[in-house]
Order: structure tokens, then C-alpha cells, then sequence
């Protein structure tokens, strides 16, 4: 590691311990030369998360787009942001521990589909219009069928 102070590259590790987050670790250097000491955090290497798009493209993992349209489906609905968020990050852990490289956006959208029909069925059935394209209104017909029926979605 290189001293940021005379640029030395000689130093000795006085303390370590795992930073706050959990996931890195915080290393208290002093240079040898120079004797000033800073600090540096240690985290693993990650591969980005990738997602396959309707039409074979691939763009980075965005957790954003997720609480977007989530927030979209959900919108003056009685859904806290805090509900929103925990949803979110409840699918981003779920596809970080599934996936190494590459998933696919139609499963990433089955997950929230999966999360706003527990939540709330408005958002469910404004997220599945979009999400499945309806055509006509059978379709639409057919997805509230469950609903209509007393399905076992939670109902607000």
C-alpha cells in the first residue's frame, strides 16, 4: 500500500477490525518512512450483478429501477416507503444470493409481482398490467379472477 502522504511503499498494519457496514475491513496503517498513519478498508471483489433485458441486452443491476416501479404500482395506495424499501431490498438480496453474473429481467419482475401481491392488490394488478403487456381486457379479466374469487392475497 502506498503512503498517500511521500507516496512510500513500505508500511505496517497497527490495527484491523470490520468496519461498520460488516462487509469490509478497516486497517489502520503507519508508514514507515514518513511515520504518518491512515487508514484504509479492505472489501471483497465483486462481480456486478447483470440483467438481461427483454430483448437480449444487458445493462448493471439497478435496485432504483426496482423501487421505481414498485413505487409506480403502489402510487396513492396505503403503502409506506418503509414497506417499499424493505420489499425492495428484500429482492435485491434474493438475486445477489441466487445469481453470480446474469438474471433475467422477467424473473426480477415475477419477484415483485410475487412481493406486491402479499402487499397490497391494486399495486399487484397495476404491476402485472404493465409487466405481462395485457393485450385486452380478458387478460386482464384473468389475473383478477383469483382476486375476485377470494384468493389468499392479503388485501388492503
Amino acid at each position: 500500500m502506498r503512503c498517500p502522504y511521500c507516496q512510500a511503499d513500505h508500511d505496517r498494519v497497527i490495527d484491523s477490525r470490520s468496519a461498520a457496514d460488516g462487509f469490509s475491513i478497516r486497517r489502520r496503517r503507519e508508514c514507515m518512512d514518513c511515520r504518518r498513519r491512515f487508514t484504509t478498508y479492505e472489501r471483497m471483489e465483486e462481480t456486478p450483478l447483470r440483467v438481461v433485458k427483454k430483448d437480449g441486452s444487458r445493462v448493471p443491476f439497478d435496485r432504483g429501477q426496482i423501487l421505481k416501479g414498485i413505487l409506480k404500482s403502489c402510487e396513492k395506495r396505503p403503502v409506506s416507503m418503509e414497506e417499499l424499501e424493505k420489499i425492495t431490498a428484500g429482492i435485491e438480496r434474493r438475486l445477489t444470493e441466487m445469481f453470480d453474473r446474469e438474471v433475467g429481467s422477467k424473473y426480477i419482475g415475477l419477484l415483485v409481482m410475487e412481493e406486491l401481491k402479499k402487499l397490497d392488490q391494486v399495486a399487484y394488478v397495476r404491476f402485472a398490467s404493465v409487466y405481462r403487456e395485457f393485450k385486452d381486457v380478458e387478460q386482464f379479466v384473468t389475473e383478477l379472477k383469483p382476486f375476485l374469487e377470494g384468493g389468499n392475497a392479503h388485501k388492503r
